[in-house]
């Protein structure tokens, strides 16, 4: 078989000699040419960043290899100028305290020369008891200019029902509660149904209220009111609303004198209530007789109540609300819920339910000051005589408005 073998011309000879002769030369491998080609790499990468940082922008890399080490001044460079700028940025140009003023503020500045170091000990910054008299008189000033006063939640329990002068009773008891400092709570009670104008006069009488309607038969019921406040006293009881009970008939007349000294009983409260006798011809006196606020006996004129144990009228007492719904707390001896009682006979249901409330006249305490003072008045007026006028009828016992032909 006959075999071609291409000859290299003397040219490439001579090229790949010189060539094999420099890279083999004193017996060096061919790993020489690719140290040496990295080498070169590295050195061209520091070139860039010195260009970079030296601001070698448009200019052309220099033709000669760098030196080693080269990279370093640039880096000193950029630490050197943070610290510069980091020290300036903590310096203050200007001083805070000239920019604000103290008339720009409606408020009076504490000095803070009145308040200075006295101990320290540890964490603990003891002031002077004379610099902190001057912080009290200032405070004293501040409180002034507000009218608040903490005050304990009233809670008035009125029952209506529909009649002649209904109107007029909830407006006449609606704008006396609202001359009462709050918080006032207004609990109006009717029955079977809410009237849509019994609404209307709470919601214009601007006092907190709720209106509530006792769903018991009216056929059956032997006194309408006491199950109305029952009714009352249910939704206190399950709301567990702190403040202080009042009975309040819409027929009765009160002061506002009485609704602010009712707001400073602790427990149980009662006063005389001045009322009108059964013939209208005379007024006497129910409720107790005190000796500063301790009780020591009862203003009683009819012998058919004489058998009662506390003779106070309905309208004569007030209790703390937490009696309702918190009975460890003031020892009762059952815990059974305080109602007023329908099968008690009539002139009994106050003395009833006092007796549930508390034991005896040492858990009470008589307001005002020995009881000197009527608050409220009981005049057992009706409208039994009360006619309208000719070509007038009635809605619903609360509104009147003339026939048009």
């Amino acid at each position: 078989m006959a075999s071609i073998r291409r000859t290299l011309s003397p040219a490439n000879h001579s090229v790949l000699s010189s060539s094999s002769s420099s890279i083999y030369r004193n017996g060096s491998s061919l790993s020489i040419l690719s140290s040496s080609s990295t080498k070169s790499s590295s050195f061209h990468f520091f070139d860039e960043l010195r260009w970079w940082f030296c601001g070698g922008g448009g200019v052309s890399l220099p033709s000669k290899p760098p030196r080693r080490n080269s990279w370093r001044k640039p880096i000193y460079r950029c630490f050197l100028s943070f610290i510069i700028g980091f020290l300036l940025g903590i310096l203050p140009f200007g001083d805070i305290d000239n920019d604000v003023r103290t008339h720009d503020f409606s408020f009076d500045a504490i000095n803070r020369k009145d308040v200075t170091v006295k101990e320290i000990r540890g964490n603990d910054v003891v002031l002077k008891a004379e610099e902190e008299r001057n912080f009290g008189e200032k405070f004293v000033k501040l409180s002034e200019n507000f009218d608040y006063k903490p005050r304990k939640l009233l809670i008035v329990v009125t029952p209506t029902y529909n009649r002649v002068l209904q109107a007029y009773y909830l407006n006449r008891l609606g704008q006396v509660l609202r001359l009462v400092n709050p918080p006032v709570l207004w609990i109006v009670v009717e029955m079977n149904e809410i009237s849509p104008e019994t609404d209307a006069i709470l919601r214009k009488t601007g006092v907190m209220y709720r209106h509530l309607v006792c769903r018991k038969n009216s056929t059956n019921v032997k006194d309408r009111g006491v199950h109305q406040r029952n009714i009352a006293l249910h939704h206190i009881e399950i709301h567990r609303l702190d403040g202080v009970v009042y009975f309040a008939d819409d027929d009765n007349v009160y002061s506002l004198e009485l609704f602010e000294r009712i707001r400073g009983i602790s427990r149980f409260g009662t006063w005389p209530v001045a009322m009108l006798a059964q013939n209208k011809n005379k007024a006497i006196l129910e409720g107790p007789v005190c000796n500063g606020s301790q009780i020591v006996g009862w203003h009683t004129n009819e012998k058919s109540k004489r058998l009662r144990r506390f003779h106070v009228d309905m309208s004569g007492f007030a209790f703390n609300s937490t009696i309702l719904w918190d009975p460890k707390r003031w020892n009762r001896p059952f815990l059974n819920p305080v109602r007023q009682l329908d099968t008690v006979k009539e002139g009994f249901q106050e003395t009833t339910f006092i007796e549930q409330v508390v034991a005896e006249e040492s858990q009470m305490e008589g307001i005002p000051d020995h009881c000197g003072k009527i608050m409220n008045w009981h005049l057992h007026l009706d409208a039994r005589c009360v006619e309208y006028p000719r070509d007038w009828t009635l809605r619903k016992n609360l509104d009147v408005f003339p026939l048009i032909d």
